[in-house]
């Protein structure tokens, strides 16, 4: 059954209504929530704000490095450390190094461009600080529904948002409702914020309906790819950051590693490889464990008997796709009955690879909009308020010194490092120029014939690791009996198309062995789903050449459940 077919046997949905609706609570619609009730307190009066999460709770599907600058909590939160905010360890030590495959040379911190520099700043697990930041938000009287996919947005008879739906559960997998089933239900609002994160499912559907791209650069994204050692204590180097460039990437592929030290032995790592990468043999989860190979990384995490020194374990792993495309990617951030808020519009410095400060502070922005708009009895029209306060705002000014740092590096390394030198070292983000890019991502891919196919070493499991063994312990899991949430527009293009022209880049790019082509009984070929082992990281609704690939939202409450990530 279709879903209008359901709906018209089994509607019509229960709805409820609020002043705002959000979707997504991680720190941008956290904030936004948060805001929104802080103002309403000290205005007197009361505002109706609900929060949808399509993980199981908030924080299980947050990912990130990560460092945080807390500029933007302090904005909204003054007393953080008194409530208990989960920022722990300061940065002590920054290091940038440029690999080749068996030698480093590190940056002379002296010469260290500012968006380096993380002196102020935290190591922490974004995850953790989603969870306290959705108690400091249900203290203030926010209702969350964790395990609520919104799964449609729903407009009123002269277009504007009005709501979202949630997906209907107990849908077996050929679409018929099963003895479980569940309609989906209506959230109403007088204005909708999205804050779903990097290629957020219903705002990349409300970009397209409004055109909110018009003008600007397509968004190019990066493969972030992370996990979590616990290391030997003679090893660990509390709030000491690295990060790297250079191998396991050519001159013409942008990517990078990062290695930060938390606290209690813990020591966060993985690699960064930019979506625009032209080579369909390249495996980005495998680029991530042969930089793991590399004598400065694997010192931290092999074994020394002869000095005493354990081996490192491996607790976690995940990976997520980031904005990187900055303030010239950055779509119109509003549109009839609600806006964009975090890396659902894309406010992600790239240079400083950092976003949850302006994830919190675009929610702030968004927050102080439609309330303002609330006050005086308005809905679902546009808050421009919004980007008009963006753009006054300390957000948009650090966005726009580093507006150039990404478009470098399809000159090359090399051209990248010293032109971003001197942006933002010798011109100190002053800079008179401003690069475009004209092509999104997937475009990017060449025919396997042009390329050379790469042969990665298999894993050893101590150091390295296979694809699956990595995903068991991302603690993903996806009810058996419900619809593929990875759905395509035409199911002959992935072995016509892509295999024959791309030798299947599917079965490299997706960091969580979801495809993979296989034999029928005739000999031919077939694309393969392992939908139950999506970490729900978007890279194949990105980088699909043919954008024939459409990830939407599973069951509520199914994906990753990341801990300490």
């Amino acid at each position: 059954m279709t879903s209008d077919e359901i709906l018209s046997q089994f509607g019509p949905r229960e709805s409820m209504e609020y002043d705002v609706v959000v979707v997504g609570a991680g720190p941008a619609g956290l904030a936004t929530a948060i805001r929104l009730k802080q103002l309403a307190a000290k205005a007197g009066t009361e505002i109706s704000v609900v929060v949808l999460e399509k993980g199981s709770e908030p924080g299980a599907h947050i990912l990130s490095g990560a460092i945080m600058d807390p500029k933007a909590l302090t904005e909204l939160l003054p007393n953080w450390k008194a409530l208990g905010a989960p920022l722990n360890q300061p940065v002590t030590d920054d290091a940038m190094v440029f690999l080749s495959e068996n030698g480093a040379l590190r940056t002379p911190n002296v010469v260290l461009p500012e968006c380096f520099q993380n002196h102020g700043n935290y190591i922490i697990s974004l995850g953790n600080f989603t969870r306290w930041l959705s108690q400091q938000a249900e203290n203030l009287g926010v209702e969350i529904f964790p395990g609520f996919a919104a799964a449609e947005v729903l407009y009123d008879d002269q277009g504007a948002v009005k709501g979202v739906a949630t997906g209907n559960l107990g849908i077996s997998k050929e679409g018929e409702p099963t003895e479980e089933f569940q309609l989906g239900m209506e959230l109403l609002g007088k204005y909708t914020i999205f804050a779903e994160g990097a290629r957020g499912h219903l705002g990349k559907r409300v970009i397209a309906k409004y055109h909110l791209d018009a003008g600007k650069d397509p968004q190019t994204y990066g493969l972030g790819i992370k996990e979590v050692w616990e290391i030997d204590p003679k090893r660990h180097q509390a709030g000491f950051v690295l990060h790297t460039a250079g191998w396991p990437m050519n001159n013409s592929t942008y990517g990078g590693g990062f290695l930060y030290h938390m606290e209690d032995n813990k020591v966060t790592l993985g690699f960064i490889t930019g979506l625009d990468y032209a080579n369909p043999y390249l495996s980005p989860f495998e680029e991530m464990q042969r930089w793991k190979t590399h004598p400065n990384i694997r010192w931290y995490l092999e074994g020394d008997e002869a000095k005493g020194i354990q081996p490192a374990k491996r607790i976690g792993y995940g990976a997520r796709a980031i904005t990187a495309g900055g303030l010239s990617s950055l779509p119109k951030l509003v549109f009839p009955g609600g806006a964009l808020v975090g890396c659902d519009a894309g406010f992600l410095n790239v240079s400083r690879i950092k976003g949850s400060h302006a994830a919190i502070k675009s929610g702030m922005l968004a927050a102080d909009a439609a309330f303002d708009a609330l006050q005086a009895g308005r809905s679902h029209d546009e808050l421009t308020a919004y980007p008009v306060a963006f753009e006054a705002s300390w957000l948009q000014k650090e966005l726009h010194k580093a507006r150039n740092f990404k478009p470098w590096f399809k000159k090359g390394l090399v051209t990248a490092t010293l032109m971003n030198g001197i942006e933002q070292f010798v011109l100190k983000g002053h800079i008179p120029w401003t690069l475009h890019r004209d092509k999104p991502d997937h475009s990017y891919l060449k025919p396997a014939a042009e390329c050379q196919p790469i042969i990665y070493p298999k894993p050893d499991g101590a150091l390295t690791f296979d694809r699956l063994s990595s995903v068991f312990i991302s603690n993903t899991n996806h009810a058996e009996n419900q619809p593929a949430h990875l759905t395509l527009k035409d199911a002959l293009v992935p072995v016509n198309l892509n295999l024959a022209q791309f030798a299947g880049p599917e079965q490299r790019y997706c960091p969580a062995g979801v495809y993979e082509f296989v034999k029928n009984d005739d000999g031919s070929d077939r694309l393969q789903i392992n939908a139950q082992n999506c970490v729900h990281c978007k890279t194949c609704d990105i980088k699909d050449p043919s954008q024939n690939i459409i990830w939407i939202t599973p069951e509520g409450g199914g994906g990753p459940n990341y801990s300490g990530m």
